[in-house]
């Protein structure tokens, strides 16, 4: 996430919950990610966990994105 990114979530997020849940949501899911990918050892099923975790990740960072493009908008 960009720096800019980041000072709309903090300046918005206080207004917006969906903002709010969506970014908890990120957070954790980097957070169960890297925890995942620490292992010395990765079996196919933590694998999978993973890839799962990570498109997860993708789509709610999409849903993030365009609740940040409706905030740009509105500051321009």
């Amino acid at each position: 996430m960009e720096a800019l990114d980041r000072a709309l979530i903090e300046k918005f997020e206080v207004q917006d919950s969906e903002l709010r849940a969506l970014w908890q949501q990120h957070l954790d899911y980097e957070k169960m990610i890297v925890k995942l990918e620490g292992k010395p050892f990765l079996s196919p099923v933590v694998e999978q966990e993973i890839k799962e975790l990570k498109k997860k990740k993708l789509a709610g960072k999409t849903k993030l994105q365009a609740l940040l493009d409706k905030y740009r908008h509105q500051e321009a």
